[in-house]
């Protein structure tokens, strides 16, 4: 038995925050509905990269498995009536939509908890409901940028470097996964439903907990380098350093055995916890230096001799056959009906008794319409009338 085996889920997100987060509790075994337009969700036709598929895009792939899809018209009253009659059977219904929607289309918290007391209602936003920025969008560069997140990233004479992933929408996702998890929990316990409100710009300041509490706390700056550094808040040598043939990452470094390895005499005197930040400068220059004088492998097999923390930057490919990654498992392949063998990452937790699998390929649009419809006691010729309206659409 999966351990969300028996809950439904309700998925009228969009794009990737609130589908990531469906996704996750439908690898856990949940029954997660995806509801979507007739045309299907915007992400299915909005290629990243230009990975278009046959008919399904990679992104719309990447965060749909284990769902099953009801393709809707909720600007219908049949089509609304339909997913209020799937309220009423579901555990947890999550949707991101801007301010206002919801409550338009008549799927708002106290329009649906009219309908099923004990729901979990996960409304997903770029800032929070009200305030404000409510109606600003909710996109991941812009939050990065207004969380502090990029602030200290980079030299002082450049701009700062947003991640090169979509961090904000990842984070949330978690969040909003994590809030599921703890408000069914409570519900087991009360029999109690609730509101549960996420946002983007809480979750990336959230994860920050630990530098922005030394800014908070310690009354410490945000600073940038002239020199290569990683974190604001870390001792030197801490960062990303060019070799002979490539890039090493590096760590934490014991500085007098540093200055042995790399042959840097200048930081034999240092002491990593009395000059790591007062001298990251003069440190992180030195390393900079002595590490472009060989190859990464070169320096990865003397420096981990040594005990120093490093590594080497993997690029995606590198990452595809890394042998921890393998040893892992850390990506999962299924077969989709339109594309084929699908390999996307896989789960980032290991239940003994439950494992996450995938169950589901990415759905077409509406694939399950027909199925759902049943489920709901609707006829054959109730199902035929609804798509002649166009209020639902089929394969």
């Amino acid at each position: 038995m999966s351990v969300l085996e028996g809950y439904r889920v309700l998925d009228v997100s969009v794009a990737m925050a609130g589908p990531l987060a469906a996704m996750r509790l439908g690898d856990l075994g949940a029954d997660v509905v995806k509801v979507e337009p007739v045309t299907g969700e915007w992400q299915r036709h909005t290629a990243a990269g230009g990975a278009t598929g046959n008919e399904v895009n990679a992104s719309f792939l990447s965060l749909n498995r284990n769902k099953r899809s009801l393709a809707v018209n909720l600007k219908s009253a049949d089509g609304r009536e339909l997913v209020h009659e799937l309220v009423k059977s579901a555990d947890v219904f999550l949707q991101n939509y801007r301010p206002g929607v919801a409550a338009r289309l008549g799927l708002d918290y106290e329009t649906l908890r009219g309908l099923k007391p004990d729901l979990i209602y996960v409304s997903i936003s770029g800032y929070g409901e009200t305030g404000p920025y409510a109606d600003w969008p909710g996109q991941d560069l812009l939050v990065q940028a207004m969380s502090g997140a990029l602030f200290s990233a980079g030299r002082p004479d450049e701009p700062p470097v947003a991640a090169p992933y979509f961090l904000a929408d990842a984070v949330t996702a978690y969040s909003a996964f994590e809030g599921v998890l703890a408000a069914l929990l409570h519900r087991e316990r009360t029999g109690e439903g609730q509101l549960v409100q996420v946002n983007m710009l809480d979750a990336v300041i959230a994860l920050q907990m630990q530098e922005l509490s030394v800014h908070t706390v310690g009354g410490i700056p945000q600073t940038r380098s002239e020199e290569v550094h990683a974190h604001s808040y870390i001792r030197a040598p801490y960062g990303i350093f060019t070799t002979a043939d490539g890039y090493l990452s590096l760590a934490f470094a014991n500085l007098p055995v540093l200055a042995e390895v790399l042959d840097a005499p200048q930081l034999a005197g240092l002491d990593a916890e009395r000059d790591g930040f007062a001298r990251r400068d003069e440190i992180a220059a030195a390393v900079s230096t002595a590490l472009r004088r060989e190859s990464t492998d070169h320096w990865l097999h003397k420096l981990r001799e040594r005990g120093v923390w490093c590594g080497p930057v993997l690029s995606y490919a590198d990452v595809r056959t890394d042998p921890q990654v393998l040893h892992n498992g850390s990506f999962v392949t299924y077969e989709h009906p339109t594309e084929g063998a699908v390999t996307t990452p896989g789960f980032p937790y290991r239940f003994s008794r439950t494992p996450a699998q995938v169950r589901r390929p990415a759905p077409l649009v509406g694939e399950h319409t027909d199925e759902l419809l049943a489920e709901l006691g609707l006829s054959p010729e109730q199902r035929q009338a609804l798509l002649e309206q166009g209020a639902v659409v089929s394969p």
